[in-house]
């Protein structure tokens, strides 16, 4: 285990934190001492993983609820400003167009982008008062392009992506740190019922390790695995016509 040794510790928050990314991201950061602050709607799951170490304070959370959110932001703050917020939770669904399911495309947004709004909406004033803070936002390399089947979640992590530029140039000017995640393939609950090939799937620890050393370099983005985040950069900037291609092959048509 790599320790990182800061001036004093870090105060961390993890939304999202009761399984895959999220979790392995708070063992790692308590792990190496930080104190992190875990949230998620899972209690049991929270409990657990909090009772394994006296750096981790469980915050049991549904980012869904604007008030809880702001509730919660409170409560960990009684102990201690945020360092750096991890703003992860997230809802995945895959979804065909012809078999469009508009409860959990709202769910996805809820979950994923205001879940965001609303912890931002609490922090950014709190940070901005204090003159430093760095947030960071899970997003992930299927908000750059369409992608196949994934309707219910790419557009939710594109608006973030898009957030995370809109916010940047402006949130640094009071000292406040702006980070996009973007991770590929990791093997959490979230992918296991992909019923496609996933190329460089990587574990949960691994994904950890990049966000934890990308977050201590304070990176604008932290993309990875690199082989696969390269063929997606490019994806990013591939006109339609080859674009389109390459999607009707990848779907088989």
């Amino acid at each position: 285990m790599d320790h990182h040794h800061h001036d004093e510790k870090r105060r961390i928050w993890i939304t999202g934190a009761s399984s895959g990314i999220g979790y392995a991201l708070a063992e790692r950061l308590a792990g190496q001492g930080d104190s992190v602050a875990i949230s998620a709607r899972s209690e049991g799951k929270l409990n657990e993983l909090a009772s394994a170490s006296s750096n981790i304070a469980a915050y049991p959370l549904d980012v869904t609820e604007q008030k809880r959110v702001h509730e919660v932001i409170e409560a960990i703050e009684a102990d201690g400003a945020i360092d750096i917020a991890v703003l992860n939770a997230g809802a995945w669904a895959l979804m065909d167009a012809d078999e469009m399911d508009v409860g959990k495309i709202r769910n996805g947004f809820e979950v994923n982008y205001m879940g965001v709004i609303y912890a931002l909406e609490k922090l950014i004033p709190l940070m901005k008062a204090r003159g430093h803070g760095h947030i960071a936002i899970m997003a992930s390399v299927a908000g750059f392009r369409g992608l196949p089947r994934s309707m219910a979640y790419g557009p939710t992590k594109a608006a973030l992506i898009n957030l995370a530029e809109t916010l940047k140039p402006e949130l640094e000017k009071f000292g406040i740190h702006v980070t996009v995640i973007n991770p590929g393939f990791v093997d959490t609950p979230a992918t296991k019922d992909n019923p496609f090939p996933m190329p460089d799937l990587i574990t949960a620890d691994e994904a950890a390790r990049f966000i934890a050393e990308g977050l201590d370099k304070q990176k604008v983005e932290i993309i990875f695995p690199w082989r696969f985040a390269l063929i997606m950069k490019a994806l990013r900037v591939l006109p339609y016509r080859p674009f389109y291609w390459a999607m009707r092959r990848i779907m088989g048509q």
